[in-house]
């Protein structure tokens, strides 16, 4: 899976807050020619709210000016970014849901960049559901955001209502209810997987800090920075104050990989593939489950005769497609992991199909399944469509299957050691062994 860029919690710029949705950074120094946020124009003007806006022709501050003598100056803005609204005033979006506001770090990456023009186009969360993005970067990537920035106003999405830009956490999480947290550092030559696990682990539990102060109590936080699962619970550990069953760890890429394997061995369409099943660690001891999963719904060794392919050949195929990718396009996945973040947050949002579910990593607290509590641990769940979960309990495990979870279980108790030291278990002790499981892409 790709990584985006790392995202560190300096000194960032506060946002001025207006009587309306609008907001704008107030110390992003830049060109003239970059916006700090970006707003779509009313779709019709109203009665209620006469606004006009005008750009003086020496340089100076636009300003808009509201029906109410009020004047508010605005810098480095223009033309429709200066003006203010309610958005309830608009006769045209009274039908609309009331606007949620979803945070993605590492905004300025390969993955943010196919993922934030599918929330704003309603993909995500549907037609009728207004957002506002809070975009979390670093110091080094402000630019980068603001071009991103001009790309989704360039776009004209009109349910896209609000962008914020930040570098700190405390500062962009402020009052959201989705986090998507992709910024992580990335693998650098000759970094064993313990040391990235302490680097990226400091970054995680200051934004659960972060969360835990600012964000909605409800927030729901996908962790796609790797190593996803701990990471995750380094996250969920720093924000007592959410429920830990809010946080997901990103498995959904592995899920969606599996279902094409499967695909391709019995010769259909994907969409014949359900009760597909990850276990365990985004890493190399994954387990993707062909006993509990359906082809037509049939069970799939009944489908696939080839059961030596199912446990050999199968996880191998799942474990490095990532790699494969890499030797064809020449980099990581990015547009692919984008499309699995829209599918773990759609199977959220939208009821489970009857009798199917879907993989994610979540918090082992009371599982069914006899795994070690205290993990981040990917596990088949359902959804009734309100953004929570239940974890399904019709499910099979064999000898085969159990053993390989027992596997992925305790190198995720390993992980935990060498991290304790971020999640209040003590001194941190690492021993992952001589086997490098993270997954190809990752360096």
């Amino acid at each position: 899976m790709a990584m985006a860029e790392l995202t560190t919690p300096k000194t960032t710029s506060p946002f001025l807050n207006s009587s309306s949705q609008l907001r704008l950074s107030s110390k992003l120094h830049l060109s003239n020619q970059f916006r700090h946020l970006l707003l779509p124009p009313p779709l019709h003007a109203t009665s209620t709210s006469k606004i006009s806006c005008s750009v003086s022709q020496n340089n100076q501050a636009p300003v808009a000016v509201q029906d109410n003598g009020s004047v508010k100056t605005k810098k480095e803005c223009y033309g429709v970014f200066c003006l203010t609204y309610d958005l309830k005033a608009e006769e045209e979006t009274k039908s609309w849901k009331k606007m949620i506001s979803i945070a993605v770090s590492g905004a300025a990456g390969m993955i943010s960049n196919h993922l934030l023009f599918k929330l704003a186009s309603g993909a995500v969360f549907g037609p009728d559901q207004p957002i506002a993005l809070k975009l979390l970067g670093s110091e080094r990537s402000i630019q980068a955001l603001e071009g991103v920035a001009m790309e989704l106003e360039d776009s004209l999405f009109p349910l896209l209502r609000e962008v914020d830009i930040g570098t700190d956490p405390y500062e962009v999480f402020q009052d959201v209810e989705w986090a998507l947290l992709i910024g992580a550092k990335p693998r650098g030559p000759g970094m064993e997987r313990a040391a990235l696990l302490d680097i990226n682990g400091q970054i995680f539990a200051e934004q659960g800090k972060a969360l835990n102060a600012v964000a909605s109590p409800n927030v729901k936080v996908l962790v796609v920075g790797n190593p996803c699962n701990t990471n995750a619970l380094i996250c969920l550990k720093n924000a007592p104050n959410i429920p830990a069953k809010n946080f997901h760890a990103l498995t959904r890429l592995d899920e969606n990989r599996a279902k094409c394997q499967l695909a391709l061995k019995a010769g259909v369409f994907y969409d014949k593939v359900s009760n597909m099943t990850i276990w365990g660690n985004h890493s190399t001891t994954q387990v993707p489950d062909f006993l509990n999963a359906r082809i037509n719904g049939l069970p799939v060794k009944e489908v696939i005769s080839d059961h030596k392919w199912l446990e050999e050949g199968f996880t191998e195929s799942v474990q490095k497609r990532g790699g494969l990718l890499i030797q064809k396009w020449g980099r990581s996945s990015a547009a692919s992991t984008a499309v699995s973040i829209v599918d773990a947050i759609k199977s959220l949002v939208t009821p489970t199909p009857e009798g199917d579910w879907f993989s994610t990593g979540v918090y082992t607290n009371g599982n069914p399944y006899g795994i070690a509590e205290d993990l981040v641990f990917s596990m088949p769940c359902r959804s009734k469509g309100d953004g929570d979960y239940e974890l399904v309990k019709d499910v099979e495990i064999d000898d085969y299957l159990r053993k390989r979870i027992a596997k992925s279980e305790a190198e995720l108790l390993a992980e935990k050691q060498c991290v304790a030291h971020l999640t209040g278990d003590g001194i941190a002790f690492c021993d992952l062994g001589p086997v490098d499981t993270m997954l190809p892409g990752e360096v």
